[in-house]
């Protein structure tokens, strides 16, 4: 017999209410909370790339995630186009809600 976690039920009875889970549960809601979404989009450019154009380029490459985790980290410019991305410190996203929303794009 398979025992669940209690926080699993907990976690799908806020989801059944529509009740929002802590960021790092939600890579959406963190890249959202971090103000990813002013500059980019799941399905369309903005002043950035698309995720699923993130994904795309990324796709297979074993390192995607802690080479994407240093360009928020440390800012990008030229990948992309012109338009320079700036440093995404800790304190903005942090790194757990970071790797949970990597993962998420990185799956687009």
């Amino acid at each position: 017999m398979t025992r669940s976690h209690p926080w699993a039920a907990l976690a799908a009875g806020a989801l059944a209410c529509g009740l929002a889970l802590p960021a790092a549960a939600n890579p959406e809601a963190a890249l959202g909370a971090a103000g990813c979404t002013a500059c980019h989009a799941k399905d369309k450019k903005l002043v950035g790339p698309a995720w699923k154009d993130i994904a795309a380029k990324y796709k297979g490459q074993a390192g995607a995630p802690a080479d994407l985790a240093q360009k928020v980290r440390g800012g990008g410019k030229g990948v992309w186009g012109p338009i320079p991305m700036p440093p995404n410190p800790a304190a903005k996203i942090g790194d757990t809600e970071l790797a949970a929303a990597i993962g998420w794009i990185l799956q687009q």
